[in-house]
């Protein structure tokens, strides 16, 4: 594990000894994290279920067992270490990008924390991670502007639903896939101008209908997290010149590109950007977030809970999202939360 050790005190947490099924998802006694003089020591409320810690748990992501997953949460800081300037004993904080999270206590590294205005919920504040990530995609990776039609794949999800808000606040067409027409409802209310469910779609139906839906031109930008199963069809829907941001492989890595097929597709740029790319200072983890919980607050912006777990239940939390049956954000509840769901 990533924390130091306090000798004889421990605190509630999910271990797993080897990767494996969500089954090896256990709760347990883990030794007390020990503050550092630039860290935080934080009462856990909540902790995310992200996509990167199924791949973690299975072995797909290598990491040293027994293993403490989880890299986002929020709650109340409990100790603040000698060095740190930002923060006070009873603060409310959110982070992202900080190991050991599904757990009762966590230490935060104060660069990596973010407080959190008493106008959100704690549920709200967990958007974070997604939030941060669909912030950097739609004004950075692709800053998709007024007049411009973009695609974003999987856009019931967390990440998905919460894209193609943002979009739509920058006052841009999203046209968006989803698996079942279930999903369908939800990026409609995410502000999604036409929605295309894929079920059996072949990538051909699905490039033909975006050429419809577009007068045969494509998409300027395509969002795609889901990877191996879309990589083709997102290069086929795009107009010449257009922009792939590839930020996830949820059915799969795409492991090899012909730069060729960017020239046959129409000299189209590929992007595989990450998330701590975008974070890389504080100065702009505080700007993206400040801005992402303003556009919560004002009601711009809706984060739609698709799933609360007590932390015992990490692993059916993990099945859920592995299946793709979950919609918008999954959430681990450790603690007394500020302010109830909604």
């Amino acid at each position: 594990m990533n924390t130091a050790i306090t000798e004889g005190k421990t605190v509630r947490a999910i271990v797993i000894d080897q990767p494996g099924p969500p089954e090896t998802l256990q709760i347990g006694q883990i030794k007390h994290p020990e503050l550092q003089p630039d860290s935080l020591q934080v009462d856990v409320h909540a902790a995310g279920v992200n996509f990167a810690d199924v791949l973690e748990r299975d072995g797909t992501y290598p990491v040293s067992f027994p293993f403490v997953p989880g890299r986002e949460g929020v709650g109340v800081v409990r100790e603040t270490g000698t060095a740190v300037h930002e923060f006070t004993v009873g603060d409310r904080v959110a982070w992202t990008t900080v190991g050991a999270s599904y757990a009762e206590q966590v230490i935060v590294p104060e660069a990596a924390a973010v407080a959190v205005p008493d106008a959100l919920t704690d549920e709200q504040a967990l958007s974070l991670a997604q939030g941060l990530t669909a912030h950097y995609l739609a004004t950075s990776a692709y800053p998709a502007a007024v007049g411009d039609s973009v695609l974003v794949h999987a856009a019931a999800g967390g990440v998905g639903s919460l894209l193609t808000q943002i979009l739509a606040i920058r006052g841009v067409r999203v046209l968006a896939t989803v698996s079942t027409s279930q999903k369908a409802e939800i990026a409609r209310a995410a502000g999604a101008a036409d929605v295309l469910v894929l079920g059996e779609m072949a990538d051909a139906d699905l490039i033909a209908a975006v050429r419809r839906l577009t007068v045969g031109q494509g998409v300027s930008a395509v969002y795609d997290g889901v990877g191996q199963a879309t990589f083709q069809a997102s290069l086929g829907c795009l107009c010449r010149r257009g922009s792939l941001v590839l930020f996830g492989g949820s059915s799969g890595a795409v492991t090899a590109v012909d730069p060729a097929q960017l020239l046959s597709a129409g000299s189209v740029f590929l992007t595989r950007p990450g998330l701590a790319d975008y974070i890389a200072t504080r100065e702009e983890l505080v700007r993206r977030a400040a801005e992402l919980y303003g556009w919560i607050a004002a009601g711009q912006l809706s984060v739609h809970i698709g799933g609360r777990y007590p932390l015992a239940e990490a692993g059916r939390a993990h099945a859920e999202l592995a299946s793709r049956r979950s919609t918008g954000k999954l959430v681990l509840l450790t603690g007394q939360a500020h302010g109830g769901p909604f």
